[in-house]
């Protein structure tokens, strides 16, 4: 049976996260693994939710974002999850866009500031 589920050090090591993490993920409901008396043990369905939470930060979206997309496909199957999540990525890439042009616009100021003061620096 240990095949298909993962204790809670496994869970911790197969994502590179700490333990307070896991635990925290579990606090906020966005995994609900086995419990026999005081051990957790994570399903493959936690496996596949935790993938998807952590790609989730990856991109950028908060764990309320993430919560209430994985709370949708429990709701309204995956239709409704699919097109929740578009919805998301458009956002998210509208911003990570923003960002980018704003970290484009302060290298360009950072870098036309360094040449300034090089050529002051030395002529």
């Amino acid at each position: 049976m240990t095949e298909t589920r993962l204790s809670f050090k496994e869970m911790c090591a197969k994502f590179d996260v700490t333990p307070r993490t896991l635990r925290y993920y579990e606090y906020i409901e966005l995994l609900r693994p086995e419990k026999e008396g005081r051990s957790r043990f994570y399903t493959p369905r936690e496996v596949a939710r935790m993938t998807l939470i952590l790609r989730g930060r990856r991109f950028g979206f908060s764990l309320e974002e993430i919560r209430q997309w994985l709370l949708i496909y429990e709701e309204k199957g995956t239709g409704a999850q699919m097109e929740a999540w578009i919805e998301l990525a458009d956002r998210q890439l509208a911003e990570l866009a923003e960002q980018k042009a704003q970290l484009d616009a302060t290298i360009g100021e950072l870098q036309a500031l360094r040449d300034d003061v090089a050529k002051q620096a030395g002529g």
